[in-house]
């Protein structure tokens, strides 16, 4: 199955994607290929928006996957209310939208939703009677799922994988789906017996968990105190991917395209406001926008450094992934110090 992109059903596709679609071999794409997978649309902004800014800057090919279009989320501007899913429920087609503007704001033409745009329903927070409703996503057959993103990969053949830890970095239901069909996908792509009708098998050598270091949260939230640009200030606790700083094993600055995270953060206005280095979701506490962004390698070897600073460390990017397993040691975490 063709997988379909992030624009309104039955719309053309955008130029540049366009292009992209009609790309079928290795050499016709960037030699560096980085695939992220997120639950709705903003949480790529949140938590990647400088890593893919700066990639897709750099030439990289970024490709996103969104698995629904965050149709249960609250809505922040008044003027808009009417499109939450008790009332007018056209929130998920608005969130197209919003993607769309906060991917041209970080320069990502290739966006898709995870077996095309409205296949899986938003899944509400974890306890609420929408985790049981058999369109959400938590509802989803996994391997079903999983099969949408082998088609992705085995297209893309990208070598870096971005996804979420096993909790989804907070428990949203969504958020630990994603992160199961993440990681089945990358099992089941690299078989070449799993449906060959989807693309010939490819490995994906590197996947990394999104992640945010204690102390560079802690720092962050007492500063949002200090500035008092919203309502309350956000706990750790709220923070998705929050770990000790040592489970770190990549740093990666994205500070010169704060402004571009920035403009993604505020293409999601319907979820999102921005009030300079910080933002908050329909909650009102304050977060401050982290330019530098941290992840956790999980499967693959890592680079030279420590902490690595690229997510392609290590890697002979002008070369096809080999289809195997790599071999070696486990990535090696960051010490506390060199996060600060």
């Amino acid at each position: 199955m063709a997988p379909t992109h992030g624009r309104s059903p039955g719309a053309a596709a955008p130029a540049p994607v366009a292009r992209l679609l009609s790309m079928t071999s290795a050499t016709d794409r960037p030699t560096r290929r980085l695939l992220l997978v997120h639950a709705h649309p903003d949480d790529e902004s949140i938590g990647n928006g400088a890593t893919m800014a700066r990639y897709a800057a750099e030439g990289a090919e970024v490709t996103l996957v969104t698995c629904t279009l965050g149709e249960g989320g609250e809505v922040i501007p008044p003027e808009l209310a009417h499109l939450t899913a008790d009332r007018d429920d056209t929130l998920g087609r608005y969130r197209i939208d919003e993607l769309t503007g906060a991917m041209r704001a970080v320069g990502v033409a290739d966006f898709r939703f995870l077996g095309g745009p409205g296949r899986y329903r938003d899944s509400g927070m974890m306890g609420v009677p929408e985790n049981d409703d058999p369109r959400c996503f938590w509802q989803a057959d996994l391997d079903e799922a999983a099969g949408h993103l082998v088609a992705v990969i085995r297209e893309v053949r990208p070598q870096v994988l971005v996804a979420y830890d096993e909790r989804g970095g907070y428990g949203h239901p969504d958020h630990i789906k994603a992160h199961l069909v993440a990681m089945r996908a990358h099992e089941l792509a690299a078989d070449p017996a799993h449906r060959p009708e989807l693309g010939a098998a490819w490995h994906i050598a590197k996947v990394y968990w999104t992640r945010m270091p204690r102390s560079v949260i802690e720092r962050g939230l007492a500063e949002a105190a200090v500035r008092g640009l919203f309502p309350g200030v956000a706990q750790v606790s709220d923070i998705p991917g929050v770990v000790d700083d040592e489970v770190i094993t990549t740093v990666f600055d994205g500070t010169a395209h704060a402004s571009a995270k920035t403009a993604a953060l505020r293409a999601h206005r319907t979820q999102i406001a921005v009030d300079g280095e910080f933002f908050a979701l329909s909650n009102d506490l304050a977060q401050p926008i982290v330019t530098t962004e941290y992840y956790q390698l999980v499967l693959g070897e890592p680079g030279g450094e420590r902490p690595e600073t690229d997510l392609f460390a290590g890697l002979d990017v002008a070369e096809p992934a080999s289809g195997r397993e790599p071999a070696g040691s486990e990535p090696a975490p960051a010490s506390a110090e060199s996060l600060r």
